[in-house]
């Protein structure tokens, strides 16, 4: 892929100049889109139409970077970003991003010859106010505004940005996405083709009734829209949004259904971001909710111990084989997913925003009550998986035999870092530094111990994400 810097003073992201090799990777990127294209039934002068819906980091990061290979043909492919209108950049914001602008000759030379560079200086002297939309137009996405991206095609109205679709890229938190459906589904009811829809999200559901279920993003896309699930797909990985952005090296998967994962990771591979393809939609989507609870807590105990290696290092213990415990819950073939869900842990503890809000909740410079929605950071999805994953895990109907009681107990009850984390952030019990006590507590198991617990005994509920037993 070539980036809009390398555009600009003629060279590509390795450094060649113009000439044969950035002629082959446009040619590479134009064949793969024809090929898409041709799978979708698109005709000549039929742009395919992309549409990111959601512009928080990963959303506007995963829109640019299809912008970034696939805009200049624009008569093959029409990408667009969804916001809603309105939010306003605060002042102290605007004066931060003109000094990044500034500081990137590209990105000023840019701006100045869109007409586009007063209106930041005027935003830092305050004489005027910025807006969420506007700025993304420019490449900036008020989450990450550290790292500019390429001008984005920004739409506000809804129905503009979705009615004819081709693919729909799910950039929205999972507490999002059924409301803003359930809207889609009202533009969608004279459609004849269904779209392709690929969900970035990563959070999920508890439904109780009429028994025990994870409900996750696809499934809500479903539901809301009434697109059948062999059209919607699940894109995961350990990834942070503004270093892939930055070409950082990293891996992704796509699950779904074979007719459209197998393309579609083609069609999103690029020279830095590679994608794979699973048939395995729903156990790799929980999981990818499933690691933002536990990157709560260690945020929590790298703030409280000074960030102790060694603190660290026994939290990543115990919180790994919790995980491994609930996969064997959720996975008839829990081993296939150790991977993966390891590789999307350490990244999200090292780095992520829900590790960041533990950090902050423990340094006593955020607060539960401010919610789980914070400014410049977008929505912390690991709180509403922690409420989740507790009600779900906490039903006496998924009672599992536990051998040193010998007797039969909620899973929950095999689990003390989600129980804290639901005292700590859920019902608001604990302080934050009980985190510390339940891992410092000397009845708490060798963490060997729950995933011996887990391998020798039957724990997989098929029921659970909705399959048959």
């Amino acid at each position: 892929m070539v980036s809009l810097g390398s555009k600009m003073n003629g060279t590509s992201e390795n450094g060649y100049s113009n000439g044969s090799v950035v002629h082959s990777v446009n040619s590479n990127f134009e064949e793969k889109l024809d090929e898409l294209r041709n799978l979708i039934g698109k005709q000549d002068g039929d742009p395919l139409r992309i549409v990111g819906v959601g512009a928080g980091a990963w959303g506007s990061v995963f829109t640019a970077m299809l912008q970034d290979a696939y805009g200049s043909f624009r008569d093959k492919a029409l990408i667009r970003i969804w916001r809603r209108p309105g939010r306003t950049v605060d002042r102290a914001t605007a004066t931060h991003l003109f000094e990044v602008i500034n500081s990137r000759e590209d990105v000023l030379r840019r701006l100045i010859r869109r007409c586009a560079y007063l209106k930041y200086v005027e935003g830092r002297l305050g004489d005027r106010v910025l807006h969420a939309d506007e700025i993304l137009k420019d490449g900036f996405c008020l989450n990450m505004v550290d790292t500019p991206l390429c001008p984005l095609k920004v739409v506000t109205n809804l129905q503009e940005a979705v009615w004819d679709a081709d693919i729909v890229i799910n950039g929205l938190p999972s507490t999002e996405t059924r409301e803003v459906f359930e809207q889609i589904r009202n533009y969608w009811k004279e459609r004849i083709t269904v779209p392709v829809i690929i969900s970035l999200a990563k959070g999920v559901e508890a439904e109780l009734d009429p028994e025990p279920r994870i409900i996750t993003p696809t499934l809500m896309i479903s539901r809301a829209t009434g697109v059948s699930i062999e059209n919607i797909l699940y894109l995961g990985g350990p990834n942070i949004a503004s270093e892939i952005y930055n070409k950082e090296y990293a891996n992704a998967r796509i699950c779904g259904a074979e007719k459209w994962r197998k393309p579609l990771a083609k069609f999103l591979r690029q020279p830095h971001f590679i994608v794979w393809d699973n048939g395995d939609l729903v156990t790799h989507e929980v999981m990818g909710g499933l690691k933002n609870v536990y990157a709560i807590g260690a945020g929590m105990v790298a703030a409280l111990t000074n960030e102790s290696a060694t603190s660290k290092s026994v939290y990543f213990a115990h919180c790994t084989s919790e995980m491994i415990f609930i996969t064997h819950l959720l996975a008839e073939e829990p081993e296939k997913l150790a991977g993966p869900l390891l590789a999307d842990t350490y990244v999200t503890l090292l780095k992520g925003r829900n590790a960041w809000y533990g950090q902050k909740l423990a340094k006593g410079e955020l607060s539960l009550e401010m919610g789980d929605s914070i400014k410049g950071k977008g929505m912390i999805q690991g709180v509403s998986a922690v409420k989740a994953f507790y009600e779900l895990l906490s039903q006496s109907s998924l009672n599992v035999l536990d051998p040193d009681e010998n007797k039969h107990v909620a899973p929950v009850e095999l689990c003390p870092i989600l129980k804290m984390l639901h005292k700590i952030l859920i019902k608001r019990e604990s302080p934050v530094q009980a985190i510390l006590q339940a891992l410092r507590d000397e009845t708490m198991n060798d963490p060997r111990d729950r995933i011996k617990i887990a391998q020798s005994h039957v724990f997989y509920r098929p029921s659970l994400l909705g399959q048959q037993s």
